[in-house]
């Protein structure tokens, strides 16, 4: 039985090459990658980097509405919105009772995350009573049908296409149009004729006073208002419906396809932003549709949703459309065919990615408990980062040359194998944060860099568990290979748990914190997981390669490995006892 057992000890221990080829070509591969990807360097968080600062402030109607609870929600949903557009280390948090702070670093779409993050109204889903292109007659005979045309999405961005509407009683120019449904049952209106007849009371009349209540003043004002309604004013659409109520019909605006500002008559709120239950941009591979946009809807909004559908089935163009409406703003205005019942719902058409996921995010976590106004936006130089690095980076060298020094004065030798493993360890640990940057959006901030010193000290550990457990078996007067081979087991073991335990805790810390303590336990954790790999792929193939050699088998003074240092005593041998003459009993 113990000859088996050597055999596959020795073809074992024959073979370190091999772990040390793996390790090398791991590190080969994704220093490759890292340089294929054009980003040789690590993604610098705000507090290093520099970036972006805006301030909100929330207002509401109601005083009481603005309290904690409310601003921590608002957060929550603000970081959700910036985080989904791939922004990293983007940090919201509350400042006093009614302000929010959002830091978005340097070297990501800070513009857009601004646009995101500043677009905080609540989301509604209003019925189309009347539109046209600001300057243009209103909308008059409408076409019965849809189905055979191209649809619109208004917005920003749009994309273009070009259509011409089918079944009009009204003869009409082609529309420019953008985004179609595909699910049969939404689909989005043509743009409005350049040259229809009637005025908008023709179309929104019945729909308005029906809204109102035979509310013939109410409505009047509104239609007036309509008719001298500039959209291509920026400070005319600041104002558009920014007091209205969602159980009130309004004025919006929003652009088509075209660029050109248009201008609604809304009806009252059917669904609200709350009844979304979730919305993502999906690229369609079956249909060769592009990108499109999904939307679920909760069981409440489910059954809003096809009320509403149901109705706005049996009008005519432009009555059978829905306004998605975002802070008085209509970023899209899809038509109905038929009911859209089961919650579920699609609008695709000639959306890039970019304009899917940024209708998503508008539809996923755009109901806010408050609005807001942006206070003011400034930008973070990264001077004081630029300091903050520096200063980090010399306490990091300072920590590994005294790691060194200790290695050196004190395991001699044995301290070239820790020193080049910690080198591996670093590669390992540069490259792969090089790569996390474009690929998760990981940013490199003070806190990481505070962990990734804190892992010298936990990686040079692992060394000093494996090196005093081969010493261990040498003061038992054993040689060095056997030593290196029974020392491992033993060694192992105690590193593992060691690992597990400071993987544990960053695993904890990342959970239950937020903010840059969360960067901090990311890098802690991930050097722990490259301890592991560098410790059993590294540096045990390393030290069972270098016990070969005769400056280290023969325990050379200068190796750290010395026996007489060590203090190891010659191993016991059993001496025969020489048994004592026996006198003779006398008689």
């Amino acid at each position: 039985m113990a000859a088996p057992k050597k055999g596959r000890s020795g073809s074992a221990q024959s073979k370190p090459w091999r772990s040390l080829a793996l390790i090398l070509i791991a590190i080969v591969a994704l220093t490759g990658g890292m340089f294929a990807s054009g980003h040789t360097a690590p993604r610098l968080g705000i507090d290093l980097a520099g970036g972006t600062s805006i301030t909100l402030k929330a207002k509401s109607g109601q005083e009481s509405a603005i309290n904690k609870t409310n601003l921590d929600t608002a957060v929550d949903i603000m970081e959700r919105r910036v985080n989904g557009l791939g922004v990293s280390e983007a940090e919201v948090q509350t400042q006093g009772d009614r302000n929010i702070i959002v830091n978005i670093p340097k070297g990501t779409n800070s513009q857009q995350a601004r646009e995101q993050v500043g677009t905080t109204a609540k989301l509604y889903f209003r019925p189309v009573l009347a539109t046209e292109v600001t300057g243009s007659p209103a909308t008059a005979d409408p076409s019965p049908s849809a189905s055979d045309s191209a649809s619109k999405d208004s917005g920003t961005p749009t994309p273009s296409g070009s259509a011409t509407p089918s079944g009009s009683s009204t003869p009409s120019s082609s529309a420019t149009s953008q985004g179609r449904a595909v699910t049969d049952a939404l689909k989005d209106s043509p743009s409005p004729s350049d040259s229809a007849s009637a005025s908008a009371s023709e179309s929104a009349s019945p729909s308005a006073s029906s809204s109102a209540n035979d509310g013939s003043d109410a409505a009047s004002k509104l239609q007036a208002q309509y008719a001298t309604l500039n959209c291509a004013d920026k400070a005319v659409r600041a104002r558009t419906g920014d007091r209205a109520k969602p159980t009130e019909p309004t004025l919006a605006c929003g652009k088509d396809s075209r660029g050109q500002w248009q201008k609604y008559i809304l009806g009252a709120a059917e669904v609200a932003g709350t009844d979304v239950k979730k919305a993502q941009a999906v690229y369609d591979t079956q249909g060769a549709g592009g990108w499109k946009v999904t939307m679920n809807f909760t069981s409440a909004g489910s059954k809003k949703f096809a009320d509403i559908t149901g109705k706005l089935a049996q009008n005519q163009s432009p009555q059978n459309q829905f306004a998605i409406v975002l802070d008085g703003e209509v970023v899209s205005d899809p038509y109905v065919q038929q009911a859209l019942t089961g919650g579920n719902a699609e609008i695709s058409g000639s959306f890039d990615q970019t304009e899917a996921k940024n209708l998503a995010n508008v539809l996923s976590y755009g109901a806010l408990p408050l609005s807001f106004e942006e206070q003011s936006v400034t930008t973070v130089t990264a001077a004081l980062g630029g300091e903050q690095l520096h200063a980090g980076l010399i306490a990091g060298a300072i920590g590994l040359a005294l790691v060194v020094l200790y290695l050196v004065v004190y395991y001699r030798g044995l301290s070239l194998i820790a020193i080049a493993s910690l080198l591996v360890s670093a590669i390992l640990t540069y490259v792969v944060m090089s790569l996390l940057g474009p690929t998760i959006g990981f940013a490199l901030n003070l806190p990481a860099v505070c962990g990734a010193i804190v892992a010298i000290g936990i990686t040079a550990d692992s060394f000093i568990v494996f090196f005093e457990r081969i010493r261990d078996e040498i003061r038992e007067g054993r040689s060095l290979r056997p030593s290196v081979e029974r020392a491992w087991p033993r060694a192992r073991r105690t590193i593992l748990v060691s690992d597990f335990v400071s993987f544990l805790a960053a695993a904890v810390l990342f959970v239950v914190t937020v903010g840059k303590v969360q960067g901090f336990a990311f890098t802690l954790g991930l050097t722990t997981v490259f301890d592991v790999v560098v410790v059993f792929l590294f540096t045990k193939p390393l030290m069972t390669i270098l016990a070969r050699r005769k400056f280290f088998a023969d325990g050379h003074s200068w190796s750290g490995l010395d026996p007489k240092r060590l203090g190891a005593k010659p191993p016991l041998r059993r001496a025969r006892r020489v048994s004592a003459p026996v006198d003779p009993k006398e008689a």
